[in-house]
């Protein structure tokens, strides 16, 4: 079996051989390379040759997809917080917070 998904960036893909999932980071035309980040964090590349002759599967966003990304901010994952809630600065006391 061989690859038929295009890679795309920002695209999920399974190695089906391997049981490994990653996301396309990067496609360098000029390299002929294909940048990719496993779930693990872990970087790696393959050429386009590897690419179409391997058993990778396009599949949707794994759900602890943000793992391996520990510097990541809530802000940068396309959530929205419609909870505004923040204590009014008037009430609060230093002196609540010191020993």
């Amino acid at each position: 079996m061989t690859t038929v998904a295009d890679p795309i960036i920002g695209s999920w893909y399974k190695d089906v051989e391997n049981n490994l999932k990653f996301k396309i980071v990067a496609i360098d035309e000029n390299d002929d390379t294909i940048e990719v980040q496993y779930l693990n964090g872990d970087i790696g590349e393959y050429d386009h040759d590897s690419w179409y002759g391997s058993t990778f599967d396009y599949i949707e966003d794994p759900e602890d997809w943000s793992a391996p990304f520990d510097d990541i901010e809530i802000d940068d994952l396309g959530y929205s917080d419609n909870d505004k809630h923040r204590p009014n600065a008037e009430d609060m006391d230093i002196d609540d917070y010191l020993d």
